[in-house]
């Protein structure tokens, strides 16, 4: 029996995969255990196995499309097996959801799968014509026209009859006798002949002539190249227009005293058996910013918040989404319940959250549900960003480079009047629908001041 292989569901809160790459093509012998495809979607990577054993029969849905949790991807069977009988069964209700049991002794809607049926080939698998059932006359009629025999045909258990020689014909030019003759060949799409008849000198001109070996001296370099967008990066870039188009964005420019900060990172490096014993020893810069405003963030709900609609969402615990740079793209994971975490806690989160996003192993619900994100390009020397809404939150929070600034002296033996110290930068966009400006100042003007007091903010808890 064909064995149906549909896009399996990764996380609660995934919709639909991309399908990056078929490892097998029609006509390929699986086993259950066969990695079939690659899909991603903006969260995760992961291949899909076969499932069961036996012959790939038809895909689906080519790579590059973008596929609904549980519907059918591909059909694996018996060669010859009837598989359009096989899809015919999935029993799909008017509104195009069907029921599919999956083993889990509880049923779940599939999407019903017409709107996939862009066959990478929609033909079934080629199979050897020895084996092929095809009607006398069909036979005779293609070797009259002198056409190579379709793969399959409309018939009964895929027979091919004479319609099917006649459909394949239609696209095919006419040719002259001769060129008849010369048997089943490359046919060029017009003719030299009356009428674009094809004939026996066209077929010697079609034939296929060996590649000259290229002079790598003498090749040309392209002006441009062209890549498509397409998987994770069209994911992502769609997301981020819809984030602009859907949201009034304002950024906010600050910086805060980082002396504080560069302190207290150098005294943990310094004693590192203590800072190893309590889980102190990887903190980062980074580290200590998250920290410092996951407990800001309760102090300003309105800036902890989602806006739905015409209706704004303010939760009571703190969710930080960390922007992380993975190979496949922007990943934006989630230290859940942030505002509880201790410093080591946050560190060690935030840690293990990035090394999955890079290694393409992080479970998709860990990217979902943040309420805050941060995003850090200050290891670039970026002074200062425009970091865009990760929708629907109503802030995010742009870290940037630590540089040295003039500030006013106050030393009482200093005559300089002037001295440099290290701040570091942050750029706060709001969703000025949620949230004014001079609130989301205060919330900024907040942070800067626990980050510049960071050791007071830590003995406090």
């Amino acid at each position: 029996m064909a064995h149906i292989l549909i896009m399996p569901r990764q996380g609660n809160t995934v919709e639909s995969c991309i399908i990056t790459d078929w490892k097998v093509k029609q006509g390929d012998v699986v086993t259950a255990e066969s990695a079939v495809c690659e899909v991603e979607t903006d969260k995760a990577a992961f291949e899909i196995p076969a499932g069961a054993a036996g012959t790939v029969l038809v895909i689906l849905a080519e790579a590059g499309a973008d596929v609904p949790v549980l519907a059918p991807i591909a059909v694996i069977g018996a060669l010859g097996e009837d598989w359009p009988a096989a899809l015919a069964n999935i029993n799909y209700d008017d509104q195009g959801s069907g029921i599919r049991d999956q083993g889990s002794g509880k049923e779940e809607k599939v999407s019903s799968p017409s709107p996939l049926f862009n066959f990478v080939d929609a033909s079934p698998v080629p199979t050897p014509h020895s084996l092929v059932p095809i009607s006398p006359r069909a036979r005779n009629f293609a070797a009259k026209e002198a056409l190579p025999l379709p793969a399959y045909g409309t018939g009964p258990g895929g027979r091919i009859i004479e319609r099917d020689v006649a459909a394949a014909l239609q696209g095919r030019p006419p040719l002259s006798a001769t060129a008849k003759a010369a048997g089943p060949s490359v046919i060029p799409q017009v003719g030299s002949g009356i009428g674009g008849r094809v004939t026996a000198g066209d077929l010697a001109q079609s034939s296929p002539l060996p590649t000259p070996r290229a002079n790598s001296l003498a090749t040309p370099i392209p002006e441009y190249t062209e890549t498509p967008i397409k998987g994770i990066r069209k994911i992502i870039a769609d997301r981020m227009s819809r984030s602009l188009a859907e949201s009034a964005q304002l950024t906010l420019n600050a910086s805060a005293p980082a002396a504080k900060l560069q302190e207290l990172r150098s005294r943990i490096k310094a004693e590192s058996g203590f800072s190893e014993e309590y889980g102190l020893s990887k903190i980062t810069i980074n580290d200590l910013v998250l920290f410092a405003a996951a407990r800001t963030l309760p102090r300003f709900p309105f800036m902890n918040a989602h806006k739905i609609g015409d209706t704004i969402r303010t939760f009571s615990r703190v969710h930080l989404a960390i922007a992380v740079d993975a190979p496949r793209g922007l990943m934006v994971p989630v230290i859940r319940n942030a505002d509880l975490l201790s410093l080591a806690q946050i560190s060690s989160e935030a840690k293990r959250l990035a090394a999955d996003c890079q290694k393409g192993s992080v479970n998709p619900d860990k990217l979902t549900g943040s309420t805050f994100s941060v995003s850090n390009l200050g290891s670039f020397g970026i002074t200062g960003f425009t970091p865009v809404l990760n929708m629907p939150e109503v802030a995010v929070l742009g870290v940037c480079g630590i540089e040295m600034k003039p500030v006013a002296c106050t030393e009482a033996n200093c005559d300089c009047g002037v001295c440099f110290e290290p701040h570091i930068g942050f750029s706060l966009t709001i969703d000025h629908q949620a949230v004014d400006g001079a609130p989301a100042a205060r919330f900024l003007k907040a942070l800067c001041e626990a980050v510049a007091r960071i050791d007071l903010l830590l003995a406090a808890g």
